[in-house]
Formats: structure tokens, sequence, C-alpha cells
């Protein structure tokens, strides 16, 4: 894996909760989690039925997301469409 141009928009961010704030919110369930990491999102995956991992990417256009699921580590750019390498440093 390696980094993109879009690294540069990853933040040390805290999670904004323990599951996927728009389906708590709705009362719905998610398959798995993805975090954003330029602001802290937690939403679900495109395997879920609300999709909202995605929908905050095409809202705020925050580039880079990771697996927020235990057990594991990887990271994605929604505008590459790729792995990327994680930050070590943060």
């Amino acid at each position: 894996m390696d980094s993109c141009a879009h690294i540069d928009q990853v933040r040390k961010v805290t999670p904004s909760g323990k599951g996927c704030k728009e389906c708590l919110e709705k009362g719905m369930k998610w398959v798995h989690l993805r975090e954003c990491m330029c602001c802290g999102h937690v939403g679900c995956c495109d395997s879920s039925q609300g999709k909202h991992a995605t929908g905050h990417f095409h809202a705020t256009k925050h580039a880079i997301m990771r697996s927020f699921q235990p057990g594991e580590d990887w990271w994605w750019c929604y505008v590459d469409d790729r792995y990327v390498a994680p930050v070590e440093s943060l």
C-alpha cells in the first residue's frame, strides 16, 4: 500500500461514537463500521442499508477513512478508490 495525495487531510481524531451515528439516530442496524480520519465521524459500510460512511464522504469530501472493526487495520481513499497506508504517527 502506498500513500496518496489526500493523506494530508488526515488528523488525530476522536470517534463520534461506538456505532454508526446516523444508524443509531434512526434505529437502523449496520454490518461494519468505518471512521473518517479527517473528523472522526463513524459511519456504516456500503454493505449496510444506510451506507453512511460513503454518504459522509459525499457530503464533506473527507477522502480518507479507516475500518473501525476490531482487529482490522486498513485505510481507504474514496477519491483515489484504493487502499492507502495508515499514518503511524497519529
